[in-house]
């Protein structure tokens, strides 16, 4: 029987650089990692459009962790450790140079995740860290001293220490995760559009805005639900709306929209940051100063895309023909509402092909976050998206599978 000093099960970003992290810091270890596809990295290969957003350049640790709608407080601890500065580090030193866009996105100069994979495919090589794919880990037994590991081949394994980096949403993880005494916080989607049938949006894919308000209305005053509200660009697509301010309220408000089988009425300020007030006050301007114009055709300061004001004053009551002149205060009041308070009908999900992320996963109550080692069956260990830990879009899920994938092989290695 083949035995290991760790066991790795996950062949994705946080797997790799726990193995890589622990060679590294002890090279005598013998390290394996089994993949249970037949594809290493998929997930860095997809990411950012086949660029790989590798991490954000946000470097302070109290800010960093405002990315994570779960996980924000643990996270705080392995962030002063090894935070995106020390990504860009450890990347450089190996021959990878990373840039940043000008949302703070950071990719490889050359534009292709192959850089990424390589990179790693490299250190293991050089680390020696062995890696099993088409390997499915069936069962773990924890012994006196060793695990033993039961692979869907019927062969077994035996290693001192096991790190679980299986990715969200693994099922065979979580049973034997479950299995060992962990508690699984039930996964359900992050990060994905919404669906809306709307006549004031249909027909308008490929409009986008630079700064839009969501808000999911609280249905009752009394009854506690969470406050979610987000800001950024926004798209409007066949479906009905995706781009950053989406993405972000779907992360924020993944458990929200899952009780509520993704139905949720939504109201979205097309001119975030004018208010409601502001832009009354706005078109009671402009119709004192173009009373003849006609108020379909010009929407004032040339604040929203022509097509969508055309919609939205339609909505409002308003003909094509009304100049600025024939129009009431009271239906410019219900313009300036259909502009900052418009109330939408969320019918479901859409997705968010580049990123597939998980809200839920092991309980991060039974983890030590000072060497992601489990609370509940010593010489376990967690890192990645295994956890209830995820991140919004921008390369902040792979720095969170960096951080604890290099905090696991760190005490790992220390213990030998």
């Amino acid at each position: 029987m083949e035995h290991y000093h760790l066991i790795v099960i996950g062949g994705g970003p946080a797997g790799f650089f726990a193995a890589l992290s622990a060679a590294e810091a002890n090279p005598h270890l013998r390290i394996l990692i089994l993949e249970k596809s037949n594809k290493l990295l998929s997930k860095v290969g997809i990411s950012g459009g086949g660029r790989c957003n590798v991490t954000h350049a946000c470097f302070n640790p109290t800010d960093l962790v405002e990315y994570y709608p779960r996980g924000k407080k643990e996270l705080l601890g392995p962030f002063t450790r090894f935070q995106p500065q020390d990504t860009i580090a450890w990347f450089k030193k190996r021959g990878v140079k990373l840039k940043t866009e000008a949302d703070g996105r950071m990719f490889p100069t050359t534009d292709s995740s192959e850089t990424i994979i390589e990179c790693l495919m490299q250190e293991t090589r050089k680390r020696k860290v062995v890696i099993y794919t088409k390997e499915k880990v069936t069962d773990i037994s924890p012994g006196e001293e060793t695990f033993t590991l039961t692979l869907a081949s019927t062969s077994k394994l035996t290693a001192d220490k096991i790190l679980i980096a299986a990715g969200g949403g693994s099922k065979s993880a979580y049973t034997i995760a479950q299995n060992l005494g962990h508690t699984i916080i039930s996964p359900v989607p992050s990060l994905f559009t919404f669906n809306i049938r709307d006549p004031r949006i249909q027909g308008l894919s490929g409009i986008s805005l630079p700064n839009v308000e969501l808000e999911i209305p609280s249905p009752h005053k009394k009854k506690r639900t969470p406050k979610l509200k987000t800001t950024g660009p926004l798209l409007i697509t066949h479906w009905g709306i995706s781009g950053p301010a989406a993405l972000k309220l779907s992360a924020w408000g993944a458990r929200f929209f899952a009780e509520n089988h993704y139905q949720s009425p939504l109201k979205i300020n097309w001119l975030y940051p004018h208010t409601q007030e502001g832009i009354f006050t706005l078109l009671k301007e402009t119709k004192a100063n173009t009373p003849r114009q006609h108020a379909a055709k010009h929407a004032p300061q040339d604040l929203i895309p022509s097509r969508l004001w055309e919609r939205l004053v339609h909505a409002a009551g308003i003909s094509s023909e009304q100049t600025w002149a024939e129009i009431s205060n009271q239906a410019l009041q219900k313009l300036a509402q259909e502009c900052t308070q418009g109330e939408y009908q969320i019918q479901g999900k859409g997705v968010f092909k580049s990123e597939f992320v998980t809200c839920g996963g092991i309980s991060l109550k039974e983890i030590n976050f000072q060497t992601m080692e489990s609370r509940i069956c010593p010489n376990l260990y967690f890192a990645g998206e295994v956890l209830d830990i995820d991140g919004l879009t921008g390369g902040f899920n792979f720095q969170a599978a960096w951080t604890t994938g290099w905090l696991a092989g760190q005490a790992i290695a220390a213990d030998f």
